[in-house]
């Protein structure tokens, strides 16, 4: 087969084609492609479990499911995403901001779609901190903002789940175990050293050192910015589908558009260096209450 990469939207994200997964591609290529268009789509893949952790390992290190909630039994490193149980998450995200290593990159498979909609959207970070006004470019530059688990970081909004009191506790206590973490506004990636927006409202809490009203204006302005048409893209599911994106330099939301009807997903993440900064500076693990306390 020959390969080909089609572009998805003007700034970010294809479809590569003519590859089998299974059998994988030229050591270091797809990594390559990853950097370069942050999202990839892989069409009529069939990807067992088995398979999902190798292409994951092909990447680098895949890291346990998730901070607060077990993998599956035989795949430790896989999240099981279930609509019915809670694994909707409709919210603009990136995952596991939470730590101070967050994921670099994450392969998400899925294993049965609903009839209508789930839809998954992701937001081009990197274009988006480049089109910023020069003036918000250097006000954001030297930033740095909190980033903390919310105890429904899996589960979504209470409204959209079967959350029960007892799950509500559970996630409640796990949430309180994992400390805040301070990252840079702006990171540099590590690989294409280009910088990119790494503030996201699923897990950033506020600005370091802005009082309230100042930090939720200006994260409200930078979501909006991102999350524009123009940066973002739209996948419409089929079965056989592989997704990858760069952790590092994207947001992506699930859209609960698909009632109650069954979409069950599986992701595996790999592990991540700490985010740093323009200036150098690197993401770190907080203890100081006046930082982090709202």
């Amino acid at each position: 087969m020959t390969r080909t990469v089609t572009p998805l939207t003007g700034t970010f994200g294809a479809e590569v084609s003519g590859v089998d997964l299974g059998v994988g591609l030229a050591p270091g290529e797809l990594a390559e492609l990853l950097c370069e268009h942050r999202v990839l789509v892989f069409r009529d893949q069939r990807l067992t479990r088995a398979g999902q952790v190798a292409l994951a390992r092909s990447l680098g290190e895949p890291t346990p499911a998730h901070p607060v909630v077990p993998g599956d039994p035989d795949h430790p490193e896989i999240l099981e995403l279930d609509g019915a149980k809670g694994g909707r998450n409709a919210r603009w995200h990136t995952d596991v901001t939470f730590v101070a290593t967050p994921p670099a990159c994450s392969v998400l498979v899925a294993d049965e779609l609903p009839a209508y909609g789930g839809d998954t959207l992701w937001a081009d970070t990197r274009t988006a901190y480049e089109r910023l006004a020069p003036g918000l470019r250097r006000c954001v530059d030297d930033l740095d903002a909190v980033h903390r688990i919310a105890p429904l970081a899996y589960w979504g909004e209470p409204f959209d789940t079967a959350l029960s009191r007892d799950d509500a506790e559970a996630l409640y206590r796990q949430a309180a175990e994992v400390p805040p973490v301070l990252h840079p506004v702006v990171r540099v990636h590590p690989v294409t050293a280009r910088p990119s927006l790494f503030v996201n409202p699923g897990f950033t809490t506020h600005v370091a050192g802005w009082s309230r009203i100042e930090s939720d204006g200006l994260l409200a302005l930078l979501y909006a910015h991102m999350t524009q048409p123009e940066l973002t893209l739209r996948h419409r599911w089929r079965p056989g589908d592989v997704l990858l994106w760069d952790n590092r330099a994207t947001m992506h939301y699930a859209v609960d558009d698909y009632g109650s009807t069954p979409r069950r997903m599986r992701r595996v993440t790999v592990r991540g260096d700490a985010p740093v900064g323009l200036d150098g500076r690197r993401s770190h693990v907080v203890t100081d209450p006046l930082l982090v306390v709202r």
